[in-house]
């Protein structure tokens, strides 16, 4: 005979295991960011500015998605840069709705985020209306391992992900691009490489240094040694900038790992190249 409890726990059960995963930053990591964040912004906004953060994953999804949002949160506000949205929500991207953006920020999406939506292809149309038209585009780390199905999205975000032969717990060796050490979206380095553990991508076509502006670079030789690299021309691009028609381009590979997100001198790196994309920081960007 039957409990008659049973099928109620069973389907209680069913239901947690269905259940969205609460993501949250590790143990300190609150701390950590606020500590690490900049006191002001590099310009004052012409006008209160909202970024769009959005981490829709349809593939691999990265923990460190939680502890960015936070920081990416805290430092519009201890700045006053900007109002971080932080939103999966794909109405977002509708014609019209968008426009109540100056700039989105992909932060770690995976593969075709679009393709539940009821009409993808409307939304991709108003994603690039929206950055060709004079708005700004922010990628970090995944960003590039997004819409491999969309070859318009590749280009304007500069290459697709093709593997991180550097991996989460490998030390590498960041430098500034050579004749970039006083730009601005790359001063805050002093021109001095960074070392530290992370994942670091190498990219594939439509990836090419040349189309765009290189901010950092991985150096190869002073990082760990590893295995599964298949580019041959040691051309490892971290961070670049373009512009894409009247619209701004910024991506960053930094990312994977949780520590990345309280590193100063690179949430200062991100700060200048999110006020470049919202179009507050005025430097020249060649591409």
């Amino acid at each position: 005979m039957k409990h008659p409890i049973l099928l109620p726990i069973a389907a209680l059960l069913l239901l947690v295991s269905q259940a969205p995963r609460k993501e949250t930053p590790p143990a300190g990591a609150d701390k950590k960011i606020a500590e690490a964040l900049p006191a002001e912004a590099y310009a004052k906004p012409d006008k209160p500015r909202r970024l769009l953060v959005f981490s829709k994953t349809a593939g691999y999804r990265h923990a460190s998605i939680a502890t960015g949002k936070v920081a990416l949160e805290k430092l519009g506000e201890e700045t006053g840069a900007f109002e971080a949205v932080i939103s999966d929500d794909l109405a977002n991207f509708e014609p019209g709705r968008i426009d109540g953006f100056d700039a989105i920020l992909f932060l770690s999406t995976t593969q075709d985020v679009f393709a539940d939506a009821g009409d993808p292809q409307r939304l991709r149309k108003s994603l690039m209306d929206f950055v060709r038209g004079g708005k700004g585009f922010v990628g970090i780390h995944a960003a590039t391992d997004t819409f491999f199905n969309w070859p318009e999205y590749g280009e304007m975000i500069g290459g697709y992900f093709d593997g991180h032969p550097w991996t989460a717990e490998t030390r590498v060796h960041i430098k500034v691009e050579e004749g970039q050490e006083k730009h601005p979206l790359v001063a805050m380095f002093g021109g001095e490489p960074v070392e530290f553990k992370e994942e670091i991508y190498q990219h594939k076509d439509p990836y090419d240094s040349s189309k765009v502006h290189m901010l950092l670079r991985l150096d190869a030789e002073k990082s760990d040694p590893v295995r599964g690299i298949k580019r041959s021309d040691n051309d490892f691009g971290v961070a670049w900038a373009r512009h894409w028609d009247e619209g701004r381009v910024f991506y960053c590979s930094l990312g994977h790992n949780h520590h990345i997100y309280w590193h100063p001198k690179v949430l200062r790196h991100y700060l200048a190249g999110i006020q470049w994309a919202l179009g507050d920081l005025e430097v020249e960007v060649e591409k």
